[in-house]
Order: structure tokens, then C-alpha cells, then sequence
């Protein structure tokens, strides 16, 4: 029982972390980060298990996250406010051309960053922009003017 209880206070301290980290896909991830990844995996593992290397400690741990994944993927899809919480929101980043100063600051994501993602997407300049919406799972999604 105590595992479960470990895997539990594991659980929401890594939901809250990720929900307090830019948002950022895999793909955009420095080496370092994806290694720091790894690494953070290896000690929750060992903090939720005490050093105990049973195979029921094991199974205990991931069936305990994979549980509460599937609490959290129902509770979103059920209730809205949780969803929010749980994935965020999309945020609007540049209005009519004009990068959201206050928005990037929050997103601590740079104009630079726009832009190429702008230009990979073949938009050469804010200025036919709408908007652009920071999606929560880390993608910029541009709409232009025609």
C-alpha cells in the first residue's frame, strides 16, 4: 500500500511540474533536456519504490500511474475546468501582426521563436497574421489573412 501512496504523491508532483514548464513538443527538446528526462525517470522510480526491486513494487508503481492516468484522461474529458487544468489552453500569441508581449513573456517564448516557426510554415512575415495560437501541446498554429 505504501508504494501505491508513493506512486500517487509522484503522480500529481509531476503533473504539476509539467504544467508549470513551457510548453515545448519532443522534437524541440535539447539533448540535454531529453537526457534530463531520463534521468528525472530513474529517481521517481526509485522514490516511489524505496529501493525495492520486487517485480510486485514494479508492478505495483506503473499500475498505479496507469491508473491515475486513466482517472485524469476521463475527469478531461468529462469536465471542461479539469481539462484546462490538466492540458491548458491555447494562447494567443500575435493579434493582427503584433506579437503579444505579455503572452510571451508568460510562455517565456521568444519573437525569434515565431518567426521561424512562422517561416516553416511559409509565412514570411507577421504581418499576415491574424493570429497565432500557442496550442497546449507546444505548436504554433497561424491563421492569415487570404
Amino acid at each position: 500500500m505504501e508504494i501505491v501512496l508513493r506512486a500517487t504523491v509522484t503522480f500529481a508532483v509531476l503533473l504539476a511540474i509539467t504544467r508549470g514548464m513551457p510548453r515545448r513538443t519532443l522534437a524541440d527538446m535539447a539533448p540535454f533536456e531529453m537526457l534530463l528526462l531520463v534521468t528525472l525517470g530513474d529517481i521517481v522510480q526509485q522514490g516511489i519504490t524505496q529501493e525495492d526491486y520486487s517485480v510486485t513494487g514494479s508492478v505495483l508503481a506503473v499500475s498505479t500511474f496507469a491508473a491515475w492516468a486513466l482517472v485524469l484522461s476521463y475527469a478531461t474529458w468529462r469536465w471542461r475546468r479539469v481539462a484546462r487544468a490538466v492540458k491548458g489552453e491555447p494562447m494567443v500569441i500575435v493579434r493582427d501582426g503584433a506579437p503579444l508581449a505579455d503572452a510571451l513573456r508568460v510562455e517565456r517564448l521568444p519573437v525569434d521563436e515565431v518567426m521561424e516557426a512562422a517561416r516553416q510554415q511559409g509565412i514570411a512575415d507577421l504581418s499576415s497574421v491574424r493570429l497565432a495560437i500557442l496550442e497546449p501541446n507546444g505548436r504554433i498554429s497561424f491563421l492569415c489573412d487570404p
